[in-house]
């Protein structure tokens, strides 16, 4: 049978990004930029260019700004214009959702219960067929994952899909690792994921990382589940329940991936990106040769 199309994605943003205090205290991580482009929108686009039809976003009601940020200003562009700034109002309205034309909701998770609870909190909104989650923490360059992922659902032959990368084995008790029964290219087949295993425990070096195509039933699963690690609603947990009946598999996705929930990460993706842009070679240069005079000489 012929696979649904992925029609709606969820955006879980209601986390309060405690590790980038206190950038975060008024402004959502999600809007903290990669030089001048936030999070939120790299996510967007990449579902965007996905062909993703629905847009969810589960959010707080402390984070107000990322509705401002994604929705059309029409009174901001009109200022822009009337300023001689015509071109960075076109580029604003084409970044942005209008109310009228997109298929944008925004639903509140009011309390800290776990990724899993906010998939939760999108049941009642999304489109028939399976739904994308992308976490706009993780931020991956190169070919859209998510679009990726849609694109060897249906080869998969599994409920559930998760995007996956290979890690050294002392990042193992980093991430959630796939324990992979079998492979097929790029495609691993899989019967369950273990959560931050020692090294010499994991099943492999397949790391889990935020971008996943989910059966629909797993909003049956994770209503009923009891909390887990953190007496939270792991996302994790409910994708375990379901492998032995929807099926479970990973993608090794071909993009490049940055954790900026982390600051580090946040850094490598900001240098990754200004290296793509001559525009910023000599501020980099001359941080090198700062760095390393004997570069320089």
């Amino acid at each position: 049978m012929t696979k649904s199309p992925v029609r709606t994605a969820i955006f879980p943003v209601a986390g309060l990004g405690t590790r980038f205090l206190p950038a975060t205290k008024a402004t959502p991580k999600e809007l903290l930029p990669v030089l001048d482009t936030p999070l939120i929108q790299y996510a967007i686009d990449e579902a965007r260019d996905a062909g993703i039809e629905r847009m969810i976003f589960v959010s707080h009601p402390s984070k107000s700004a990322i509705e401002r940020h994604v929705m059309d200003d029409v009174r901001l562009r009109t200022e822009l214009k009337a300023r001689g700034k015509a071109e960075l109002a076109t580029t604003l309205r084409d970044a942005a959702f209008c109310e009228v034309e997109d298929d944008v909701v925004f639903t509140m998770q009011d309390q800290p219960l776990g990724l899993g609870h906010a998939v939760l909190c999108a049941r009642d909104h999304v489109l028939p067929g399976p739904v994308a989650v992308i976490l706009p923490d993780d931020l991956i360059l190169g070919k859209g994952c998510i679009g990726e992922m849609i694109a060897a659902y249906a080869q998969a032959g599994s409920g559930h899909l998760v995007a996956t990368m290979p890690v050294a084995p002392e990042e193992t008790n980093k991430y959630g690792i796939l324990s992979a029964t079998s492979q097929d290219g790029s495609l691993l087949k899989a019967d369950g994921m273990v959560e931050k295993p020692a090294p010499e425990e994991a099943p492999s070096l397949d790391a889990v990382v935020g971008r996943y195509v989910l059966d629909p039933s797993i909003f049956e699963v994770l209503a009923t589940q009891p909390p887990g690690a953190g007496n939270e609603i792991q996302l994790t947990d409910a994708i375990n329940t379901g492998a032995g009946t929807v099926g479970l598999a990973g993608l090794r996705f071909s993009g490049e991936r940055f954790d900026c929930g982390a600051k580090a990460g946040m850094l490598r993706a900001v240098l990754h990106i200004a290296s793509q842009d001559p525009e910023y070679d000599e501020v980099l240069s001359e941080y090198l040769a700062a760095a390393n005079p004997s570069l320089a000489a």
